[in-house]
């Protein structure tokens, strides 16, 4: 009975040990529980890159470990080797894989719309009018241009003329004048005439 119970009591501990870790794509987590304290048991953890995450550490009843991995490209091989001073039944020697992280997409910076320069529109030179050369009348007797208005019905004596022109005189005013001459004679000579017989009558 007291060897059994013996058994039982040796056993317990023996299925205690607890050894358990984790790793992700950038972490790896060691819990290691229920050692026996009065025992020396060692962890040591590295990866297949050279680097020593955590050196050959002795610890009691527990150990815990959360650290950050090195930047990996492909996955990341870690080694965890765990020593149990009661027993090498206990010991553990094992291999995981760390997955390369996902990296977000990446979005190309914003680039601010380019605004073109304002270019002032081009006013087009202005075209001259054509030029119209001055009319030249053609070569010939000068024609007299005059202001002065031209009154409709009325004749301007022509210089030298006098009273001829109002008169309507032309070639035949020397007749004329004969005629009216010859008819103040013939008129004097008859009143001569007229009062010599009055003058004989009263005597």
């Amino acid at each position: 009975m007291t060897a059994l119970l013996g058994a039982v009591v040796f056993a317990g501990p023996a299925s205690a040990h607890t050894g358990d870790w984790s790793v992700t794509c950038d972490t790896v987590t060691v819990h290691l529980t229920n050692y026996n304290g009065r025992a020396h048991n060692t962890v040591t953890l590295s990866d297949d890159q050279g680097d020593t995450l955590v050196p050959k550490t002795s610890f009691g009843a527990g150990f815990d470990f959360t650290g950050p991995l090195a930047d990996h490209d492909a996955p990341l091989k870690l080694h965890l080797v765990v020593k149990a001073g009661d027993g090498k039944q206990y010991n553990k020697d094992e291999y995981k894989l760390a997955p390369v992280c996902e990296k977000p997409p990446t979005t190309p910076p914003t680039t601010p719309p380019t605004t073109p320069p304002t270019t002032p529109p081009t006013t087009a030179p202005t075209t001259a009018p054509p030029t119209t050369p001055p009319t030249t009348p053609p070569t010939g007797s000068p024609t007299a241009t005059t202001n002065a208005p031209v009154v409709a019905g009325t004749t301007s004596p022509a210089a030298g003329t006098g009273d001829l022109a109002e008169t309507g005189s032309s070639s035949a005013t020397p007749m004329i004048a004969g005629i009216a001459v010859a008819a103040v004679v013939v008129g004097g000579g008859a009143l001569v005439f007229t009062r010599r017989r009055r003058t004989s009558s009263h005597r």
